[in-house]
């Protein structure tokens, strides 16, 4: 099997500040370094030698610059471009349509450029920690399909992804054996005043608790090539069956499309547990935190400075 690639879905750069490209993102490590820098880091530390970047066309010339251009030496990396355009064959884009596809579209377009490769799937303003890419890496490097294919996912512990300034969505894993039965997406988890942990479908009124260890989904995939043509099929099946429905506003998401599967039994997903903690920029606020935090990491050793060349 090919060297496993890593795809960053990283469309969105700029867009939670209003901004439309890489410029707008806020810098977090001590010399200036961006979330997907360090990413791209852990990845080459872990083993992965090319990396591909789901874009928007007009973020392409500051992205090589300033993105991709300090990797080079190091890895192979290549942007490709996510639009409305990109739509299956037959199908037509709903009039007044203005909101990306979603994550599994992202996905799919990163996933067409592996030339049949395994391929990690990230977001590009998430840090996952160097376990993460290591475990991920290592089982790509040996997955093989059979009569399902042999997916896997990073699973966090919850307690390790909460912002302390508001409710966070994160997709909570019903794991059994090791294997993800089902991931439930639950829009508004949040530490309550009492230190527990919990989540609420009415506004507050009420919060069912979770345990500080429960494994959720942070969007760090792992897929072996079969993967990339059942993506096809169920990007077809959301237009078909799906965006009839929220012509303006439905989008494919990654997860929906690997429970298809996995409820079908044409896949199993082994769950990758870490302890690490995850950190990411939910709310402004949180900036404050993930500086810290990396400052912390480097003033130990665990990264140069700066990440490229220090």
């Amino acid at each position: 099997m090919s060297e496993p690639v890593l795809v960053i879905m990283a469309a969105g750069m700029g867009s939670r500040y209003g901004g439309g490209g890489v410029k707008q993102v806020d810098p977090v490590g001590p010399c200036g370094e961006r979330i997907i820098d360090y990413s791209m880091y852990d990845a080459w530390r872990a083993g992965f030698r090319k990396v591909i970047c789901v874009i928007k066309k007009e973020m392409e010339e500051d992205f090589r610059r300033e993105i991709l251009a300090p990797v080079l030496p190091y890895m192979e990396a290549e942007c490709v471009f996510q639009d409305l355009s990109q739509i299956p064959e037959g199908a037509a884009i709903p009039a007044g349509r203005e909101k990306p596809w979603g994550t599994g579209h992202a996905a799919l377009i990163g996933a067409r450029a592996t030339g049949g490769a395994p391929f990690a799937v990230i977001n590009a303003d998430d840090f996952y920690g160097r376990e993460a890419y290591e475990k991920i890496y290592q089982y790509l490097k040996n997955a093989e399909d059979g009569e399902k294919l042999d997916l896997c996912m990073v699973s966090y512990q919850v307690k390790n992804t909460i912002s302390e300034n508001g409710t966070v969505s994160r997709g909570v894993c019903q794991v059994e054996n090791g294997m993800l039965a089902r991931v439930v997406e639950r829009t508004k988890i949040s530490r309550l005043e009492d230190g527990r942990i919990g989540y609420t479908e009415d506004e507050g009124e009420t919060w069912t608790i979770l345990e500080p260890e429960t494994p959720v989904s942070m969007q760090f995939w792992g897929f072996t090539p079969g993967f990339t043509a059942e993506l096809e099929r169920e990007f077809a099946r959301f237009f078909q069956e799906d965006l009839p429905g929220n012509p303006l506003k439905g989008e494919f998401y990654l997860p929906f499309g690997v429970n298809a599967l996995v409820e079908d039994g044409r896949a199993g997903v082994r769950v990758l547990e870490t302890s690490d903690k995850w950190y990411g920029v939910t709310y402004h606020v949180d900036k404050a935190t993930v500086v810290e935090a990396l400052q912390r990491l480097t003033d130990g050793g665990k990264y140069p400075s700066p990440v490229w060349g220090g």
